[in-house]
């Protein structure tokens, strides 16, 4: 139940690597909007009272960081000229992660309506909302943690459960 425990927070990680890993893969996968304008438009007004931008800020010289190591790895001669040239493409692809920001509003503008992302704005200005926005990572956070835990207590209860219907067969594990 260990490596559920660890897959819990890394499948959280990863869900959050593949946005800023492949923002042109995601871009194309996703279905050409027929979002309004407008619509689009508070659905980045949303993302930016959340503070979206934090989730993928570092995404270009992660991702260039990510690819020179695997880069080095496949051409150990060539660690010097890599690391070079990792600071020069990572500034030549500067700004890119924006298109993670873009996918997302095109994500938001097609799961609501234009009616509901104004009303959504409306909601994250007011003081609840506001509210809800400083909360919410730290509730989540305490969620996750009472999930971990409920896994680890929840294992051991069938891990006993497997050892009694076990030992009914007279095999001890």
């Amino acid at each position: 139940m260990k490596s559920v425990l660890k897959f819990l927070p890394a499948a959280t990680l990863a869900v959050g690597l593949a946005l800023s890993a492949a923002p042109a893969v995601a871009q194309q996968a996703a279905p050409a909007s027929k979002a309004s304008a407008a619509a689009v438009a508070s659905a980045k007004e949303i993302l930016t009272l959340k503070n979206a931008t934090s989730m993928y800020a570092n995404a270009v010289p992660g991702m260039v960081e990510k690819v020179k190591a695997t880069l080095i790895g496949q051409n150990l001669n060539y660690q010097k000229d890599l690391n070079e040239l990792a600071p020069v493409v990572a500034q030549q692809l500067a700004g890119r992660e924006k298109e993670i920001g873009e996918g997302m509003a095109q994500a938001y503008a097609a799961q609501f309506t234009e009616q509901e992302l104004k009303d959504l704005v409306t909601f994250y200005k007011s003081p609840l909302g506001q509210k809800l926005i400083a909360a919410e990572p730290r509730a989540i956070d305490q969620s996750m943690r009472v999930m971990n835990s409920w896994a680890q207590s929840f294992s051991e209860t069938i891990a006993s459960a497997f050892r009694a219907e076990m030992k009914k067969r007279g095999k001890e594990i």
